[in-house]
């Protein structure tokens, strides 16, 4: 099971719980009309009750250890929410997981989700043995591609009408990145 608190050196990753409630409802609210367009959850009408309930279902899913989701935080502002970032295993056999990740609208641009996510990969790879890791973006959502692209995740392909997301069925780009890959990269220095 991965650790409750991750750390970068900007950055805590930790745990979801009922206390984040306030703070990840105000996160949301400050970007819904940008996470709108990319995830399926991110309804305009998105109430704080749906936050109740998210962090609910983080935490039994935490208890199962089915997936893990991480309140993405500033070590300057601990008590302000960035964003989320998120993996669970999508095949036990192959040791696959998939990694899903957003950063509040103030807050973009600052390699935030980039360094988030490489602490994730180093979490994956290093303590729990996986073999690969894959992101699915939205087609147009430039921004998380540039995540997967500094972090050195190759471009796969197109997966055709993936998500069904206010009433349109949206393709997504498939990326992965293998574990021997990290490891080249981390030695080389090349991600971010």
């Amino acid at each position: 099971m991965p650790r409750f608190l991750l750390e970068t050196e900007r950055l805590m990753l930790q745990r979801l719980s009922r206390r984040d409630a306030t703070t990840v409802d105000d996160a949301i609210r400050a970007s819904l009309p940008d996470l709108n367009q990319w995830l399926p959850w991110a309804r305009m009408d998105y109430t704080s009750s749906d936050t109740q309930a998210f962090i609910r279902e983080s935490m039994l899913a935490w208890r199962e250890d089915r997936a893990w989701d991480y309140s993405i935080r500033s070590k300057e502002d601990r008590s302000r929410h960035i964003g989320n970032v998120s993996f669970w295993t999508v095949s036990k056999l192959g040791k696959i997981l998939e990694i899903g990740y957003w950063v509040r609208s103030d807050e973009t641009g600052r390699g935030v989700c980039t360094e988030a996510v490489e602490r994730i990969l180093q979490e994956a790879f290093d303590a729990l043995g996986y073999h690969k890791a894959v992101l699915r973006i939205a087609v147009g959502n430039d921004a998380s591609d540039r995540v997967a692209e500094k972090l050195g995740f190759t471009r796969e392909g197109i997966l055709r009408e993936e998500l069904l997301i206010r009433g349109n069925w949206v393709d997504h780009s498939h990326w992965s990145l293998l574990d021997r890959e990290y490891r080249a990269l981390r030695r080389s220095g090349a991600t971010r």
